[in-house]
């Protein structure tokens, strides 16, 4: 009986259509409201109207009645309108929805958190523990959305961390070896001990096709399972590149430590390289670091610079005691109120800590009387050899800064070593002639109350003169070797008679090409040389130019990779095994993995 009346109401209340916004209507001065999509919401009135109203002649209507003087704007004005609502809300416009979060874009930005933990040392654990909480804190706060979709897209448990970092190692690696089976490169080699274990390192240096520059790259970290010789490390690579396909006549030059493995005469790496490839130009690294003044020290030196560790430490290693020099070099206004702590992986600062020392050489000998007077005695007893260390480690220092980063050619180095070199002999001639002119601290003993005695300058000039010895003996395999003034001064050549026959024709149109003159006017001599138009245009004499480029010139690349090594080899990642471990390759490389492809293969792993 109740029936009837219902299906009644049914019929004459149908459903209501709900209109949907069209770009269309921007032009009558109209968008999508901010809060609900279905409403239209005029520009210049900013009134939220009914869905109902969602229809071109009602917005002409109210355009017409309300907005007169707007009629016959331009899109290009309500555009403009809409863009400053937008931007005086805060709020991001509804007529083009952000789509939802996908698996896809979650996995893509996995990869890319992944990419960063890698590249900053971190342990994979912090995407779960530091990265996740922030993320889900910003879009649940700031955004005031619901976050469990966009995290249930994300895969950063410390696995698949783990996973994402090993495939974008893999792919880097592929790309590597892609790029050395068909270039020429240089290599650089250097074995150290971990915790018992020689652990040999390898980089490269090549010129990139796909980047038109060169790169120095990573190439492996692997165990010398028997001993660290020569042969061994001569095998190690060898077996390397021919499981991957890589030609070792490719190699135009080897850059090696001064190791007896890696320099000696009798069987040394640098002899089985000669015999196999005669081409191939051997270089010793420069500067290395524990060689050049430790080696060298007199027994009055050695001694000196032991005990002035042994003082730095004294007060660094003690929190209490570094307090309280502190405190006293702020009651005496010292511009410096604290010593540098001294470590074998820092001996770059070694001529900082040196300095430090010497300018708070009277707070600390006051500070150790009471603390340490054994050790007091000793420091003032080797003053003198103190100032001197520390204006010969400062010049050491600026050699060893100008031979820094990823940019310094052989060519750059051999200028500086060379040059260094010879100042070597000033240095001491002046010394002779008790000229303090490059010796800022012994300069300022002097106009003290203190004289250096002749012994004293005996020692020093003694020790000048072993230290020249000994760059002779470590770098003059880069004295031999004969640069062509024309890379370095390619439009100062008089006429082409100078260069080989079958570079003549390029010369002669590089010495008119005014663009190339320009190039080399505004880049270093390797960037020029390495420029895409000089390379298209020049090939033969780039070609020639690039083994000086190509050789590395310090152990600044190895070095830098040794204490990355080190970070991996602690107590909290001690079962990591380096062959293997895909967060150095990430940490070490210049390039960048290709995430596309990575996600494309797992899309079809068929392929």
């Amino acid at each position: 009986m109740h029936s009837a009346p219902v299906t009644m109401m049914a019929a004459t209340n149908p459903k209501r259509k709900c209109r949907r916004y069209s770009a269309e209507y921007l032009k009558l001065g109209f968008v999508p409201s901010f809060t609900n999509e279905t409403s239209p919401m005029c520009l210049l009135c900013e009134k939220v109207f009914s869905n109902d109203a969602m229809k071109p002649s009602k917005m002409k209507d109210h355009l017409a009645r309300v907005h007169p003087d707007k009629i016959g704007k331009d899109v290009d004005f309500f555009t403009a309108l809409k863009d400053k609502l937008e931007i005086r809300t805060g709020v991001v416009s509804f007529i083009k929805p952000p789509a939802p979060p996908d698996n896809e874009r979650g996995l893509r930005a996995s990869y890319n958190i992944s990419l960063i933990i890698a590249k900053s040392g971190k342990p994979h654990s912090t995407a779960e523990e530091i990265i996740v909480p922030s993320v889900k804190e910003v879009i649940d706060t700031v955004m005031n959305n619901d976050s469990s979709s966009v995290l249930k897209c994300l895969s950063l448990s410390s696995n698949a961390v783990r996973q994402c970092i090993n495939e974008m190692a893999a792919d880097v690696e592929k790309s590597l070896i892609s790029e050395l089976q068909n270039s020429r490169f240089s290599i650089q080699l250097d074995e150290s001990t971990f915790r018992g274990e020689n652990i040999l390192t390898a980089y490269v240096r090549y010129f990139s096709q796909l980047q038109k520059c060169i790169i120095d790259e990573f190439l492996f970290t692997k165990y010398l399972e028997a001993d660290a010789k020569g042969e061994t490390i001569f095998r190690c690579l060898e077996e390397h590149l021919k499981k991957h396909n890589i030609p070792l006549s490719n190699i135009t030059a080897v850059s090696i430590d001064g190791t007896l493995p890696m320099s000696s005469f009798h069987r040394g790496l640098t002899t089985i390289f000669k015999e196999r490839f005669p081409d191939v130009r051997t270089i010793h690294l420069v500067l290395h670091r524990q060689h050049l003044v430790a080696t060298e020290l007199s027994e009055e030196l050695h001694d000196t610079l032991e005990v002035c560790i042994k003082a730095i430490n004294k007060i660094k290693g003690n929190p209490f005691n570094s307090i309280l020099l502190s405190m006293l070099c702020e009651r005496n206004d010292e511009t410096m109120n604290h010593l540098l702590l001294h470590t074998d992986t820092r001996w770059l600062s070694r001529g900082n800590i040196l300095q430090r020392l010497v300018e708070l050489y009277d707070l600390t000998v006051n500070f150790l009387t009471s603390t340490d007077p054994n050790l007091c005695h000793q420091l003032q007893k080797c003053k003198n050899h103190l100032y001197y260390l520390a204006d010969l480690f400062s010049h050491l220092n600026d050699v060893q800064m100008r031979l820094q980063g990823r940019d310094v050619t052989i060519i750059q180095a051999r200028t500086i070593l060379l040059g260094f070199q010879i100042k070597l002999g000033l240095f001491k001639s002046s010394l002779a002639r008790r000229d303090f002119q490059y010796y800022p601290n012994l300069q300022e003993l002097e106009k003290g109350d203190e004289t250096l005695s002749d012994d004293n300058l005996t020692i020093y000039m003694t020790h000048l003169e072993k230290l020249y010895e000994d760059f002779n003996n470590r770098f003059g395999d880069l004295e031999k070797i004969e640069i062509p003034d024309w890379i370095v001064a390619p439009f100062d050549i008089p006429n082409g008679n100078a260069f080989d026959y079958d570079l003549q024709e390029e010369v002669i149109h590089m010495f008119v090409d005014l663009e190339a003159k320009s190039l080399f006017r505004n880049n270093s001599t390797g960037l020029f040389w390495t420029n895409v138009n000089i390379v298209n245009k020049y090939p033969k004499l780039s070609g020639k130019v690039l083994p000086f480029l190509l050789s590395f010139p310090s152990s600044y690349i190895t070095d830098a990779g040794f204490i990355h090594l080190s970070t991996l080899m602690s107590r909290e990642r001690n079962k990591v095994n380096l062959e293997k471990c895909g967060e150095l390759r990430l940490r070490l490389t210049n390039l960048t993995p290709n995430i596309n492809a990575i996600l494309k293969h797992q899309a079809n792993p068929s392929h």
